[in-house]
């Protein structure tokens, strides 16, 4: 077993045997979540130089090269040009590709998304007026702030609303449901785009408002009832819209099916 110590690190892992560029990748990743586990690698922490990890592993630089580009792609590292590569602080990054692609490959509908949320979000707003600080209420505050001077700018108005939740759900103190949802809102941000074009600025105030409040008297039962409220009422905008495009589409294929074919006259 090889042990060095570099950049505040001591690895004590053992190196990798020769084999396949594929499975020598599978072996590098695992050897990097036993440095998670046993502490050695914690949030933030810049990595060892290439060479150095690369002679520890006793693997060359090029898979190591390959294994460090699949933890980029995981959301685990994040690579600077010139200074290095470091562990992602954001926990919910690491989440991020791995459930897109699960979003994806399961075809995952509208309808089982808002289920999920239904499912979750009024049980995280029970626990953020239960647990909230002054900070997460200060959060809470900018995100209704930000969304009031969001009027003519959709963008802002998306992030607003993502920020709205996400205060949420880190005043809830639950950090696995934090990073998982934050996940799921990146996710249904197209979602939530579609929502607020359907509906005024204020109709979208009007339910974020009462939700902060009845946290902030740390009103557990009214933040949930009201968040479920929230929900609902997003989910009947997105279903109404969605059979609104599903009829205008099947308008316009009767409409083509019904046009007449012309037929070229003789010369």
């Amino acid at each position: 077993m090889r042990r060095f110590k570099q950049s505040g690190f001591e690895l004590g892992l053992p190196a990798i045997p020769s084999g396949n560029k594929d499975s020598v990748t599978q072996l590098l990743i695992l050897r990097f979540q036993e440095m998670l586990r046993e502490g050695v690698l914690t949030q933030g922490a810049r990595l060892p130089p290439e060479r150095e990890l690369a002679a520890h592993f006793n693997v060359a630089r090029s898979s190591l090269r390959q294994a460090l580009k699949v933890l980029e792609i995981m959301g685990v590292i994040t690579q600077k040009v010139g200074d290095g590569s470091y562990l992602n602080t954001d926990t919910s990054a690491v989440l991020a590709v791995p459930m897109e692609f699960l979003f994806l490959l399961d075809d995952t509908s509208v309808e089982e998304l808002t289920e999920l949320r239904l499912l979750v979000e009024p049980g995280l707003a029970r626990l953020a007026a239960q647990r909230s600080s002054a900070e997460d209420i200060s959060l809470l505050r900018k995100s209704i702030k930000d969304l009031e001077s969001s009027s003519n700018d959709k963008l802002k108005l998306v992030s607003s609303d993502l920020l709205f939740h996400r205060a949420i759900f880190q005043a809830s103190k639950n950090r696995t449901a934090s990073s998982l949802f934050q996940t799921i809102h990146r996710a249904m941000a197209k979602m939530i785009l579609v929502t607020s074009q359907l509906v005024e600025l204020e109709h979208t105030l009007s339910f974020h408002k009462p939700i902060m409040h009845a946290i902030e008297r740390r009103d557990a039962d009214q933040a949930a009832m009201l968040m479920t409220d929230h929900l609902k009422d997003a989910t009947a905008l997105l279903m109404r819209e969605q059979t609104r495009q599903q009829e205008a589409m099947l308008h316009d294929r009767i409409a083509n099916t019904q046009k007449p074919v012309r037929r070229r006259s003789k010369p």
